[in-house]
């Protein structure tokens, strides 16, 4: 039995085709798999932030941007930390135990909401119905706050209103404290937001 003759020039254009074809593929499926990965602009959206809290003088506030959000940093008075114990009865969630994953970290849910007592750092957008309440640190009786007013802050949308520790007063429109999001110390004067696990 003789074995079939084998024509090596269609051998050739048939390898040289199926080459072809499979570059080609490649080719066209290279910019399709591309737009799963994500932009650098939703890589920088995502991407924790260095702030430098040192010019941070007690009772001042700064605002940084993280995920497109407001994150406020408050270096509380020693005052304002007193406070915190005086109003603890008249707050919603004291301890911050309801939605704990999402708005609290373990090592933020205590009366302070924070890891160092002093510096408050918190996502600075209502819990209603996402606005950002404004700063109303001074003491004492003020228009929309109550005549024994310790400070705090006041979504002048509703009228919801938060202690030093971002912990919605009962009876308010705010369903849930103001986050508290992942965050750690880098040093004494540097803190990431955004990442709270050291790699």
């Amino acid at each position: 039995m003789t074995k079939p003759e084998v024509d090596q020039g269609r051998r050739t254009w048939v390898a040289i085709a199926c080459g072809a074809g499979a570059v080609g593929g490649v080719a066209a499926a290279v910019p399709f798999v591309s737009t799963f990965a994500p932009s650098e602009r939703a890589k920088a959206a995502g991407a924790a932030v260095e702030v430098d809290i040192s010019a941070l003088k007690p009772g001042e506030k700064m605002t940084v941007e993280w995920r497109g959000k407001p994150v406020w940093i408050v270096k509380r008075t020693p005052e304002q930390l007193a406070g915190l114990k005086k109003v603890e009865a008249q707050v919603a969630d004291p301890k911050s135990q309801r939605n704990p994953a999402e708005l609290t970290p373990e090592y933020a849910r205590n009366e302070h909401r924070s890891i160092k007592p002093e510096i408050l750092v918190a996502v600075g957008i209502c819990s209603h119905l996402g606005c950002s309440p404004s700063d109303k640190f001074q003491p004492g009786a003020q228009p929309s706050l109550p005549d024994d007013w310790l400070g705090g802050f006041l979504c002048p949308c509703h009228g919801s209103t938060f202690d030093m520790a971002g912990r919605v007063f009962k009876n308010k429109p705010a369903p849930d404290n103001l986050e508290v999001p992942p965050h750690m110390y880098l040093s004494d004067t540097k803190l990431l937001i955004g990442e709270d696990k050291k790699a």
